[in-house]
Order: C-alpha cells, then structure tokens, then sequence
C-alpha cells in the first residue's frame, strides 16, 4: 500500500524475497547444467490496475503488466522476469539455459485451496455462497488444461524446431471454461448441492475500494504495535471484479496447446468433487450431533 511510502516498500520486499527463491533455482539449474526451466507464473502479472479497466480476449502481444506492490503478483512479476532474462545463459558445462513462462488464469478444478475454502465457508453460512466478484469476467482454466500446458511446454523446449520460437516466451494459458463472473461461476459449480448466492445487498464496489484503502492506512498505522490484517483489500477487490480475459492462440500455435479435458468434462469433474466435500461436512456435523 502506498502510506507515506513505508507500506508499499515493505510489500515490495516481501514480494522480492519470495523471488530470490525463483532466482536460487535458476543458478542451482546453472551450476547443475539443467538445460530446460519453465516458470509458472500468473495472469496476475499482467493485472489488473484498476477495477475501470477492460481486457477482453487479450493476448501477448499487448503490453500488460501489473503496478500492484501485493506480495502475489509483485513476486510473480519480478520472478517471471528473472525467468524470462536468464535465458540462454550459459551453464556451467557450456550449453545453454532456455526458459519460458505460463501464465495461467484462475485454476480451478479438484483440490483447489481456493474453491474449498469458499465451498467450505458456505456450508457453515447455510448454503450461502460470498458475493466478492459480481462484475467482473473471467475466463478460468481447469486444473488439468494448467499442468497439459506445461507438458506441452517441456516436450517444445527439447524439439529443436519448436524450441526457437519459444524461448524467452510467455503464455496465456486458458481454455474453453466459459467467460463468466467469480459469482456466477462458483455458483454454477456448487448449485447441484445446495449452495446458493448471497441475495443481501452490498456497498457499492467504489465505496468498498475505498473502504479497503482506509483499513490498509489503519493496518500500516497499528504495524508498530500490532498486527492487523484487513479483511479485504484493494488489490483483491480490484482482481474479483475487473473483465479480464486472454486467449490462448499463442500456447495454441507455439506448444500445439489445446485443452486435454473439455468443459463439460472439467465441470463434472469438479462438480463431483464439491460434492464430497458436502458429504464430508455432513459427516462432520452427524459426528458433532449427539
């Protein structure tokens, strides 16, 4: 956060700490002679900066990056950087180091910490789902599209024809999940057991950034004594509630990326795992009911 400046430098070096330990695996790869390294990185690199601002089918080509100092994407820039600027850098038995980065969109899919966590706070709110992204667009990618892409990635690096065009790349990697807000998507997702969305009206998104920009200059001002995290922040209002969405041409014609599970058999799959997370909470209350 940027309160007299002390706040942003703090979140700057937490963020650059967690990118000292990308930059540690790429010397370890220099001095073991790993040839190949690629970096996953995030969407949350390239934004966005502002809840007003549209990014519709976007793509590599355009210049997008993040100016957030958050912890999350500001590592995940200075670390895809390091990634992308170590290519061709010679190891220690002479060849060379060629990197790329992926940069997938939300992930979702079974075992996700993110969608537990929300499923899981909804069923002891009754079935209500959180309301935090109503107007934003997405395009989130399934879990196995994700890891296929990085597959596809290894198996381009070691292709000399491939190879040249990908090194020192970076990629969107999505897939055919439909454009959507958060809200309707974890709704979409977890409807089959019950859950439902929040009918209670909320503050408008502008009061709420502004909200969360006062609780950030209370947390900076209590550091000293105490330690208090805001229950929100700019920075996740912004990302919950912004259209953002990229396409995946690039990985498609440089990785011959297309999604291994299409969107009928990735909402299944996921569909079918929320539920036993339902199961499980109704055997945890059968076990707490005496």
């Amino acid at each position: 956060m940027d309160v007299n400046g002390k706040g942003r430098v703090a979140w700057e070096r937490d963020g650059a700490d967690r990118a000292e330990g990308t930059q540690l695996l790429l010397d370890a790869c220099i001095q073991a002679s790993v040839p190949f390294f690629i970096y996953t990185s995030s969407i949350a690199v390239a934004g966005p900066n502002s809840y007003k601002e549209i990014v519709q089918n976007g793509h590599e080509e355009e210049h997008h990056e993040t100016t957030w100092t958050a912890s999350y994407p500001y590592s995940k820039k200075l670390a895809e950087k390091a990634v992308l600027a170590a290519n061709g850098s010679t190891l220690k038995n002479g060849g060379n180091l060629w990197t790329c980065s992926l940069r997938p969109a939300y992930i979702y899919g079974e075992g996700s910490p993110v969608l537990s966590g929300i499923v899981n706070r909804a069923l002891e709110n009754n079935g209500v789902l959180e309301n935090t992204g109503k107007f934003s667009v997405a395009n989130p990618v399934y879990v196995g599209n994700a890891a296929w892409a990085h597959i596809l990635a290894c198996r381009a690096l070691r292709d000399p024809k491939k190879a040249v065009s990908i090194r020192g790349q970076f990629y969107y990697i999505t897939d055919d999940t439909p454009h959507q807000s958060y809200d309707d998507f974890r709704y979409n997702m977890s409807k089959e057991w019950g859950l439902r969305p929040d009918s209670r009206l909320r503050l408008p998104l502008s009061l709420r950034y502004w909200l969360a920009f006062l609780l950030e200059t209370v947390s900076f001002l209590l550091s000293p004594i105490y330690k208090y995290q805001p229950p929100f922040s700019r920075y996740l209002l912004t990302t919950s509630n912004s259209v953002f969405t990229f396409s995946y041409k690039k990985a498609q014609r440089d990785l011959g990326y297309k999604p291994l599970n299409t969107w009928e058999e990735a909402k299944e799959k996921t569909v079918e795992w929320i539920g036993s997370l339902v199961e499980k909470h109704k055997g945890a209350l059968k076990k707490k009911t005496p």
